[in-house]
């Protein structure tokens, strides 16, 4: 379909959409191929296929027929985020002054499908130059989608996708090449590039000038190429944890100077089961010579490479375990690269330690991590006495060390010195979370969990594009969702519990605990309801509830510090949340104090409220105007979940954060195993007043949770 005559190539006007196609295709995937084919057909400069006009401020700007851009959320570049991204830099709005890309992948549905609106067959490559439209022309079997990040203040904006039937290093470094170009083209400064920690990950940073050798490190390349302009290579902190553990699991065992990691002491921690121990009772419980009984378990929400982790070892090392002796190794391992996650996932404004913006003042102290890193690293060998830093499993190691490099010649070359009105660095904006974020939405709007067709994609990518908001900290119509959450969700197969589940896998999913019988007490139509009349009783039956309420949310929750909280904690035992001290109530696990007085409050508005409208309980709208009366009643209550004071500032600035989720949680649940009885308690039980006789006289409430019991 390509003229071979010179004077069809002579103007871009006069370009049909075969040789604009052409053009693009050869341009992405082979640069000097274009540069070569230059010489004989007067093919556009590459600067002309992102090129754009300028004209007055603050008025729609003219597009020329840029070939890799396009409307209507179509494939290419969107045109309309690029315009409203000049809008806000020609009014000199500072945050949008520089960013980081940030590209990655998601498979597709090979499929062609009939588009009756334009009259043609979809689901062929697009590169924003059209589809390419043929019986032989390859299907796509994934979009590359690529995302703008501010790095000083928590903007985003999805640039555009690309439909393609294969990718490699070299035609991502163009395609991140023409990305830059269109941002220097507005007035964007692009200090920092992100891609996945994988093979094409690595070749796109070998193309682009990138050498990651420990000795010859070379974290910057210049744009345009030859230029004085530098940018920074990351890889995605996520991607690099899980090639970590994988080779810790190949390994097993990895040593370095005197010291050794050994995998199988993680193992055992992940699969250390729920222990029963007995203690001697404080002289404040009053029972002098009696014993306490806790039960001893982990907490399946705990990061892998986490302070929590190295506390738990050193915990069961001084309580005598046999698995957990001789340990230091481990913990020195695991509490180094738990600071430098610290750093990396830094993104509270109001975060404290290493979780700090990245601010001048703090480049000594990183600095000193990041060489302790390398140093670590380089000197890491297997049993075979081979160093891992050269073996095959090495792209994780090399990950960190590339963006440790590329931080530190951020912070000496875009953070003012101290005294001065410095801008900070969010270390957040320099991973794949916030597109995962985006991502997650698109996969949502899909209306599918398996990978999507191309025209499903585009559609859901439209409806995602017209609600999308440029402005600081706006979600990506992605529900209650944030960053922070995501990045918990994105680690879920780096927690102990799922180390549990891969060596030793449930037989099926995950049983609710049992619902406890006790609980009948609080059902208004049980035959036992006259025992409501013993207010001791009563209050049993509430605390158990709210135990079995914990235990049920616990099964889900993936934020650590807040599954340890639905429990009561003995802070002077143990102040880490990886290893949990549960008191027990007849099988079921005691809550913590806020748990319980939440549950109290719905316990109290669920009688005063409950009979109104008999008729309308099962509708959502009376359970919402029942969780808002909760809510009515917690206001100006003391404060919920002391304990979590600090780790509320972990994510956004948000009033939607971990607190308020779990509130609506707890409250939601307590609901619905009250207004839905026969869902989780057979009162035909032939054990359940059994049971009761034997709960009858026990003592139930330590401190705190006395305080919280109300009438």
């Amino acid at each position: 379909d390509l003229p071979c005559e010179l004077h069809c190539w002579r103007q871009m006007a006069d370009y049909s959409p075969e040789m604009r196609q052409f053009a693009c295709l050869l341009h992405l995937y082979h640069i000097k191929a274009y540069d070569y084919l230059r010489k004989i057909f007067p093919l556009p400069h590459p600067y002309s296929l992102t090129k754009q006009n300028h004209t007055s401020s603050l008025h729609p700007p003219f597009f020329f027929s840029s070939w890799l851009s396009n409307n209507e959320a179509a494939a290419g570049f969107s045109n309309e985020v690029f315009l409203r991204l000049q809008e806000k830099v020609e009014r000199g709005d500072q945050a949008y002054r520089y960013c980081a890309v940030l590209v990655q992948d998601m498979s597709l549905q090979k499929q062609q499908e009939w588009d009756p609106q334009t009259q043609r067959l979809r689901g062929f490559v697009d590169l924003g130059a059209g589809t390419l439209d043929a019986d032989e022309a390859p299907l796509a079997s994934e979009a590359i989608i690529l995302m703008a990040v501010g790095i000083s203040s928590p903007w985003t904006a999805p640039l555009g996708y690309f439909f393609v039937n294969s990718t490699s290093g070299h035609f991502l470094a163009q395609l991140l090449r023409q990305t830059i170009n269109k941002l220097n083209n507005i007035g964007i400064v692009v200090l920092a590039v992100t891609s996945g920690a994988s093979a094409r990950g690595a070749e796109t940073a070998r193309v682009l000038g990138i050498r990651m050798d420990p000795e010859t490190i070379q974290c910057t390349f210049q744009h345009p190429p030859g230029s004085a302009h530098s940018i920074a290579y990351f890889f995605d902190v996520c991607h690099a944890l899980q090639l970590i553990r994988n080779a810790l699991q190949c390994f097993q065992k990895v040593e370095w100077l005197s010291d050794s990691m050994c995998w199988q002491q993680v193992v055992e921690l992940a699969a250390l089961r729920e222990q029963k121990i007995l203690e001697p009772c404080s002289p404040e419980a009053g029972r002098a010579g009696s014993k306490e009984s806790y039960h001893l378990k982990v907490n399946p929400a705990t990061l892998l490479f986490s302070e929590g982790v190295a506390e738990a070892l050193e915990h069961l090392q001084k309580l005598g375990l046999a698995s957990f002796q001789n340990c230091s190794g481990t913990v020195k391992f695991v509490r180094l690269m738990s600071s430098l996650c610290e750093v990396f996932y830094g993104r509270a404004p109001y975060g404290k330690g290493l979780k700090k913006p990245l601010l001048a003042g703090h480049y000594t102290k990183i600095c000193n991590l990041f060489n302790e890193a390398k140093s670590f690293f380089v000197n890491l060998i297997d049993s075979m006495g081979r160093y891992i830093i050269k073996s095959k499993r090495k792209l994780g190691f090399l990950s960190f060390l590339l963006s440790a490099e590329s931080l530190k010649w951020l912070y000496s070359n875009y953070t003012c010195p101290e005294g001065t009105p410095s801008h900070h660095l969010h270390s957040y904006a320099f991973s794949l979370d916030p597109l995962d974020l985006f991502l997650r939405a698109l996969q949502q709007a899909c209306g599918s969990s398996g990978s999507p067709t191309c025209t499903v994609f585009q559609a859901a990518y439209h409806k995602l594009l017209a609600n999308c908001s440029l402005a600081p900290g706006s979600p990506h119509s992605s529900g209650r969702a944030n960053s922070w959450d995501i990045s918990l969700s994105r680690r879920r197969d780096l927690t102990l519990g799922s180390i549990r589940a891969q060596y030793h896998p449930a037989p099926g999913r995950t049983l609710a605990p049992e619902y406890p019988y006790c609980a009948a007490l609080l059902l208004p139509s049980s035959a036992l309801s006259n025992a409501l009349t013993d207010l001791s009783l009563h209050a049993r039956s509430l605390t158990c509830t709210a135990g079995w309420v914990a235990e049920q949310l616990a099964l889900e929750l993936q934020c650590e510090a807040c599954l340890a909280s639905l429990f009561e904690a003995d802070e002077s035992r143990l102040r880490c949340r990886s290893l949990l001290y549960i008191k027990k109530l007849g099988g079921v696990s005691l809550p913590s104090a806020s748990v319980h007085h939440i549950t109290s409050i719905a316990e109290q508005v669920l009688n005063r409220y409950g009979k109104v409208g008999d008729g309308n309980r099962n509708t959502k709208l009376w359970r919402l105007s029942l969780e808002q009366k909760v809510f009515q009643e917690l206001l100006g209550e003391s404060p919920l979940f002391p304990t979590l004071t600090n780790h509320f500032f972990d994510g956004e600035l948000s009033i939607d954060n971990h607190y308020t989720i779990l509130v609506k949680e707890i409250t939601r649940c307590y609901l619905n195993i009250r207004t839905n009885p026969a869902q989780h308690l057979n009162l035909k039980h032939p054990c359940a007043r059994h049971r009761l006789k034997r709960l009858k006289g026990k003592h139930l409430f330590p401190s705190p949770l006395g305080s919280c019991q109300s009438s």
